[in-house]
């Protein structure tokens, strides 16, 4: 926590050519969820009162992917994109009567840790610019300090030989209050070649006002900006990297950690064992002694500790595995809960369903659970069997300690205690099966 309040500005406006792509650039996943909800996640760390997104290009397409990402945060529109500064003016109508300290974030760029974001948030200096010391610094602009702090940003082309070779450059991310920020913003000229507004003017003017303005410095890392497909993908193995690191530093055992993939929001506690080739998409929960065995995909799931699921399993978003649950290969569950103890070897649909307690699952059960228009729920009782290749015909209920016959249809609901039996008849046809034979082995000679 900070002593002033603080208000978040992510810029999100840009389409990002060099993307390729019609899709905003701020919308490409990485870890599996949007860019723009890296830096949302690490904003929100600060318990912001207000948090502003600033979006332009496919502006439809943000607003929709942030009422997923973080529905409390609110929309900008800057319709034209003219600059950085311009973009931040578009958000300050909705932080009138905000008194506190702003930080803008930039929605392509991922890393920025909590930490950096402490120290912006809480730093005393009227105007606070995040740097780096750059390896190769390249065309950023260069951040000129002194002993009274920040003196100038120097964009590489108005730089002279000197000050190309200063190493801490700018990441663009600022932190300012916002009445600093009120009282500036409308001062900020276009008198460039690009005839647009920038944010690197704020400094400068606060300066020359007798205000205080700092640097704090951050690694490099922290401040990769995300521009190009190969950027993307160099970000995703450095974040998934960092993912692997930090999940064997909390007691996961990863039998083969490169094979293993994590999303932001992914938790697994402490003795999980995970073995390779395992997705976690967005909003996996796996608690601690549970097991995953290797080709397992899972998305918007609970795995409750003890359970014991793969290999080649697919949990679908609603999944949930009560303790000591074991789930073989190929089976796939969707909004389902399972609870204590229950047994699904393999090669099963579960959807829309509620299993009891200690019941078991026979290989090849469906749940038809999809009408072609809606979704209809099964229940199947504590200590339940259901045989081999069943159909549960949704709506329908299998009572506690019942029984379903291999092979059957069942649509309607099954008694506590009762089997249920729902085929054709056998018919044997003696010596039958030998003359059969023996007529198509004649016809294929022939």
């Amino acid at each position: 926590m900070t002593e002033k309040p603080v208000a978040l500005i992510v810029l999100a406006a840009g389409q990002g050519s060099r993307m390729q792509s019609d899709l905003p650039k701020v919308l490409h996943r990485l870890g599996g969820v949007p860019l723009v909800g890296h830096a949302l996640a690490a904003g929100r760390s600060l318990d912001p009162e207000e948090v502003i997104v600033v979006a332009g290009h496919g502006a439809d397409q943000v607003k929709k992917a942030l009422g997923k990402l973080d529905p409390d945060a609110r929309i900008a529109l800057q319709e034209e994109q003219l600059g950085t500064a311009h973009a931040v003016r578009q958000a300050m109508p909705l932080l009138e009567g905000f008194e506190g300290r702003v930080i803008i974030l930039y929605g392509d760029t991922p890393f920025i840790g909590r930490e950096t974001l402490d120290v912006l948030a809480a730093h005393p200096s009227d105007v606070v610019v995040l740097g780096f010391e750059a390896a190769d610094p390249g065309r950023y602009g260069r951040l000129v300090t002194g002993p009274n702090g920040l003196e100038r940003i120097v964009e590489y082309k108005d730089a002279d030989e000197a000050t190309r070779a200063i190493r801490l450059v700018n990441s663009g991310v600022v932190a300012a209050d916002a009445a600093t920020l009120r009282e500036f913003l409308p001062m900020i000229g276009n008198r460039n070649a690009a005839g647009e507004y920038y944010l690197t003017d704020l400094p400068g003017l606060a300066r020359a006002a007798g205000m205080r303005v700092d640097v704090v410095t951050c690694d490099e890392a922290e401040t990769l900006g995300i521009n190009t497909r190969a950027e993307l993908a160099s970000a995703e193995a450095a974040f998934q990297a960092r993912a692997r690191a930090q999940a064997l530093e909390d007691g996961v055992t990863l039998s083969d950690p490169a094979t293993v993939w994590f999303s932001l929001d992914t938790v697994i506690g402490r003795d999980a064992i995970v073995g390779q080739n395992v997705v976690f998409g967005p909003g996996v929960t796996v608690e601690s002694g549970a097991e995953i065995l290797p080709f397992c995909h899972f998305e918007g799931c609970h795995i409750s500790s003890g359970a014991t699921v793969g290999p080649f399993t697919r949990l679908r978003p609603g999944a949930e595995l009560g303790g000591d649950v074991h789930v073989g290969n190929f089976v796939e569950i969707k909004n389902s809960v399972l609870d204590e103890g229950v047994k699904v070897g393999h090669l099963t649909y579960l959807g829309d369903t509620h299993v009891g307690e200690r019941a078991n699952i026979g290989a090849g059960t469906v749940t038809c659970n999809y009408d072609g228009v809606s979704k209809h729920k099964t229940q199947i009782g504590p200590h339940a069997f259901i045989g081999s290749d069943t159909m549960l015909v949704a709506p329908v209920r299998v009572g506690a300690r019942a029984m379903t016959g291999s092979g059957s249809v069942i649509t309607e609901d099954v008694p506590d205690d009762a089997l249920a039996i729902s085929r054709p008849a056998q018919v044997n046809k003696p010596g039958l099966a030998a003359r059969l034979m023996q007529a198509l082995r004649q016809k294929k000679g022939n």
